[in-house]
């Protein structure tokens, strides 16, 4: 009775979940992707077109000490949203310091007091002054501006800068409006769990429990790396000394000129490709041609020899004088005297074995009678 009193009313409520997980995970990238913390949606919206203007004037956040990115013609300055928005701020600095070691620890000493840590650090000391360092620093967004303008003028001369921002407002308000439909729809399936009464609607309501839970820490994962990369800007910072060679940018308009430098900077790039690849190779061909050649001769020595002997095996070499074809008399001494007496000669000869012949045949009659 219990499988036909649960059936129909586990098949829509199964749907019922579905549909409304789905209905909630679209209009999370909607409406409440626009907004985040509480702060009305026509406010953001009319202060992310600020955000993407390069020229317009920085917005100083609360607590921050509303000294502006000391840039180089007053371009790439820092800008910090009020905090209704959720932005990822990342830098990257190159200083020229007479000391590096004293640089990196001012360094640390600056983003320290600002509330900030150092995330990772990898130096490598030299007294010739061509020295240098890498450190990572996690900031407080409010205190970045400040913090970025200190470490370029007390350092040392700064080399270079790059800096970019990330809105992800919309993203984090998407992932919590996702991790709410993901609870919701996990608290109506525990609880539908308990009214199931067959086995095989209690396996299926266990399966969509786990696709859900599944989905619930992948969407908690997410959370908390933006919330990490969100609620601490980081700023890498290059440290070289008086003397290092620092790569710039060339960031020369496209064309003709560009093309061919390009093109000249790969050819010297596969040029010393091949150089390398032949210096690599030279200890192994001085090694191996040597004993290749010593295998050639070795080879070609041992097939003469055994072409000899297969030769004299085989009865291939002269034994005597050669014969004369069959068919042929042999030529005798006596000299030619002339066509008609060689065949009186030789009628004479016949005439006498013939007789011969009947002198032997005739004694042989009378011997037998």
């Amino acid at each position: 009775m219990s499988r036909f009193r649960y059936g129909p009313r586990l098949a829509a409520t199964l749907v019922g979940l579905t549909l409304a997980v789905s209905a909630c995970g679209g209009g999370s990238s909607g409406e409440s992707a626009s907004y985040s913390g509480g702060a009305p949606a026509p406010a953001a919206d009319r202060q992310a077109p600020r955000l993407a203007e390069p020229s317009a004037a920085p917005v100083t956040a609360p607590g921050s000490d509303g000294v502006p990115e000391a840039g180089s013609g007053g371009a790439g300055q820092v800008k910090v949203v009020p905090q209704d928005r959720s932005i990822i701020y990342t830098a990257e600095m190159t200083v020229r310091a007479r000391d590096v070691d004293a640089a990196a620890a001012r360094a640390r000493q600056l983003v320290t007091a600002a509330g900030g840590h150092l995330a990772s650090e990898n130096s490598d000391a030299s007294s010739d002054g061509e020295g240098y360092a890498t450190l990572v620093f996690k900031i407080p967004p409010g205190d970045y501006p400040g913090v970025l303008d200190r470490l370029g003028r007390d350092l040392g001369t700064r080399e270079s800068l790059r800096q970019n921002t990330e809105d992800v407002t919309e993203e984090v308000a998407d992932v919590e409006s996702r991790l709410k439909s993901a609870r919701a729809a996990l608290d109506s399936l525990r609880a539908l769990l308990k009214r199931t009464g067959t086995i095989s609607e209690v396996l299926k309501v266990e399966r969509e429990i786990a696709d859900r839970e599944s989905e619930l820490e992948s969407l908690q994962a997410r959370q908390k790396s933006l919330a990490s990369r969100t609620s601490m800007a980081t700023l890498t910072l290059n440290l070289v000394g008086p003397t290092a060679k620092v790569e710039k940018e060339d960031d020369g308009p496209p064309g003709f000129l560009a093309g061919v430098r390009a093109g000249w900077e790969g050819f010297l790039d596969a040029v010393a490709f091949g150089l390398t690849v032949a210096g690599l190779l030279v200890p192994w061909l001085i090694v191996v041609v040597p004993a290749w050649l010593l295998l050639v001769v070795l080879l070609r020595r041992r097939r003469r020899r055994a072409a000899a002997r297969r030769a004299h095996s085989e009865g291939f070499l002269p034994a005597g004088p050669p014969r004369e074809p069959s068919g042929v008399e042999p030529v005798t001494g006596r000299p030619a005297e002339g066509t008609e007496g060689t065949e009186g000669t030789e009628g004479t000869e016949d005439a006498k074995d013939t007789e011969g012949t009947e002198e032997d045949r005739s004694g042989g009659r009378s011997s037998t009678g």
